[in-house]
């Protein structure tokens, strides 16, 4: 028995067109009843169509898929199933973007080579990315606090009338609940403030 060609075709929500991947995987040429489309994100592979085509490859199948970020975008488990399509169950897989991923060629050891060193790279360049948001967002959010621009809500302002309520309420002639109804604040509020100016 000869091997036998699958497609996979992924959009990310139920609302988006996966047409132009399914036309493209028909003209490699894929048979439509091979085609298996998943209307899902790609952050992750728990996907029932992709497990259900997973299941199915076998020694010496091929996969087509229209780009890369169509198997996942999530780099580590992208290449961690490229290892286990590609090595162990020994499927080739054709990527019609970009030629140079495809495994499928006279079964040439260089070419597999070739394709495991430029998807190695892409993961690399994507994880680099990652990182390199992480560290503008932890930058820029460290820059503004030096700035004095405050993350969270607003903390409330003691107002003009607080000292002269924080002197009644010591005295006892008015209640922390009273105090804070005339500032406008709850009670726990007046004496968490109370508390703090009883410390410096």
């Amino acid at each position: 028995m000869g091997h036998r060609i699958y497609g996979y075709a992924r959009v990310s929500s139920k609302d988006q067109n996966a047409t132009r991947q399914i036309e493209a995987l028909k003209q490699y040429p894929v048979e439509e009843g091979n085609i298996y489309l998943e209307k899902k994100s790609g952050k992750d592979f728990n996907r029932p169509e992709y497990q259900r085509l997973f299941d199915l490859l076998q020694n010496g199948d091929i996969l087509v898929i229209k780009s890369i970020d169509r198997l996942g975008r999530n780099y580590d488990e992208t290449l961690e199933q490229w290892r286990v399509i590609t090595k162990e169950k020994n499927v080739n897989v054709v990527v019609l973007d970009m030629p140079i991923l495809n495994t499928y060629q006279d079964c040439d050891l260089t070419r597999k080579l070739i394709s495991d060193i430029v998807l190695q790279l892409l993961s690399y360049v994507a994880q680099q990315e990652r990182e390199f948001i992480r560290q503008r967002q932890t930058e820029g959010i460290a820059l503004a606090k030096a700035k004095g621009i405050h993350f969270g809500p607003p903390k409330k302002q003691r107002g003009e009338s607080y000292l002269l309520c924080l002197k009644l309420w010591k005295r006892g002639e008015i209640s922390a609940r009273c105090a804070a109804d005339q500032l406008g604040v709850c009670h726990k509020t007046f004496l968490r403030w109370a508390r703090e100016d009883s410390h410096r």
